[in-house]
């Protein structure tokens, strides 16, 4: 056998390979030459569809926390809230005096 045939099997293996991989996950041709998905009709691809929607949704929400997170930082009332945090432990550092050093 020549090698240009060998080559042409392999080619054709390959090619074959790659169109029934194509064909299990959904991806066929239609009669225009398009490629389209199409969903399979299981339950397998029910139930992975709605643990998608499910992880949207729990992506959504930590967005927001996210979103919240940085823009009350920036707020007035997030400045005064650090202002006095700041002064507390301003005031926490200082020495406590003692009532009797305060009589003398």
């Amino acid at each position: 056998m020549s090698s240009w045939a060998i080559v042409a099997i392999v080619a054709i293996i390959v090619l074959g390979l790659v169109e029934f991989a194509k064909a299990r996950s959904g991806i066929v041709t239609d009669e225009d030459g398009y490629k389209r998905l199409v969903p399979r009709e299981d339950g397998q691809a029910r139930v992975e569809l709605e643990a998608t929607r499910r992880e949207l949704v729990d992506l959504k929400e930590r967005v927001k926390v996210l979103e919240r997170i940085a823009t009350d930082a920036h707020s007035g009332d997030a400045r005064e809230q650090a202002r006095i945090a700041a002064e507390i432990e301003a005031l926490r550092s200082l020495p406590a005096r003692s009532e009797e050093g305060d009589k003398a």
